[in-house]
């Protein structure tokens, strides 16, 4: 039992890099499958660009958009936003499309993961370049005049001239660059990011540490009560109803209440807050809003804050 736990103390300590891998290597894992068992270039002047390009980038547009809908902070930003009185001022606008800004960024990481593995395979860009007349002209120059309109076979392996069938070698070798390049770009990218946001963290590595470990213990208790206060409520209306009686006056937060801790987290080097919800009951008047002031900022590297889900907190 005592391994069992430290395995899972193991994975959940570094739940967010095993995450990220897993959903890379499930991207790439798919992306084969569709190349191999899916994939069949149509070998025509008039389909094989829009063909190649579907497969390239329609699955990677599609995991981006999965992305922002299975993140916590996307439906913490989005719900109530559009509701009849609802007020947005110019920085909460600001501080929304930072926010938008960071969604975007994590939601990249299995979008590029598939263009960058649809790449280094070559299939979808062979067929996509083999049926574009710019890439025509580039590879059939100096060839024999028929180079051009056989290129859309080259794929298929039906073009008799060797020097033309040859030309799959060339583009094959051009999409692996093209794959290399944007690993490249992408590893340097979230480096030079990761390192910029850590640069301008207003809180220690340590203290930072602290507060992970506070925001998975309040989430995992705000469950916990909030089960066990949903499960009485439930107990004496259903109680009450077969009896016909009246049910006995239970306290739970008002619709205000629950808007003010479902907001998005800023950061007040005046007032140091772990959460929303820690930063709702330490407010020093009761019907003070804690809405963003114009001395709160969103920070990127506390991003997490807000990535915390009641739903996501496993029970140990």
């Amino acid at each position: 039992m005592e391994k069992f736990r430290a395995v899972l103390d193991l994975l959940l300590k570094h739940r967010n890099a095993l995450g990220y891998g897993l959903v890379s290597l499930l991207t790439a894992g798919g992306e084969r499958i569709f190349s191999t068992a899916v994939f069949q270039c149509p070998c025509s002047a008039a389909w094989n660009l829009p063909y190649g390009l579907v497969f390239l980038l329609v699955p990677a547009l599609a995991l981006f958009l999965l992305g922002y809908v299975l993140s916590a902070r996307t439906w913490r930003l989005l719900t109530g936003c559009c509701a009849p009185g609802a007020r947005i001022d110019c920085g909460a606008a600001l501080r929304g499309a930072l926010v938008c800004a960071q969604l975007s960024a994590v939601a990249a990481v299995a979008p590029l993961t598939w263009v960058a593995v649809a790449l280094l395979g070559g299939s979808f860009y062979e067929c996509a370049a083999s049926g574009s007349a710019f890439v025509a002209r580039r590879l059939c120059f100096g060839r024999s005049p028929g180079c051009a309109a056989q290129l859309p076979l080259v794929p298929c392996h039906q073009v008799q001239a060797p020097d033309v069938q040859d030309l799959q070698k060339e583009l094959k070798a051009q999409s692996q660059v093209l794959g290399w390049a944007l690993i490249a770009v992408v590893i340097i990218v979230l480096l030079s990011f990761t390192s910029i946001t850590r640069c301008l963290s207003p809180v220690s590595f340590l203290q930072l540490k602290f507060w992970k470990i506070y925001l998975e213990q309040e989430q995992r208790i705000l469950k916990s009560q909030a089960t066990e206060h949903a499960t009485e409520l439930a107990k004496e209306n259903i109680k009450c109803f077969f009896e016909c009686s009246h049910p006995k006056e239970y306290n739970t937060p008002s619709i205000k209440d629950w808007q003010q801790i479902s907001s998005l987290y800023t950061f007040n080097p005046k007032e140091q807050y772990y959460s929303i919800l820690h930063k709702y009951v330490n407010r020093k008047e009761k019907n003070r809003s804690i809405r963003s002031s114009k001395e709160d900022a969103v920070v990127p590297v506390l991003g997490f804050v807000d990535s915390s889900d009641i739903n996501s907190t496993p029970d140990v």
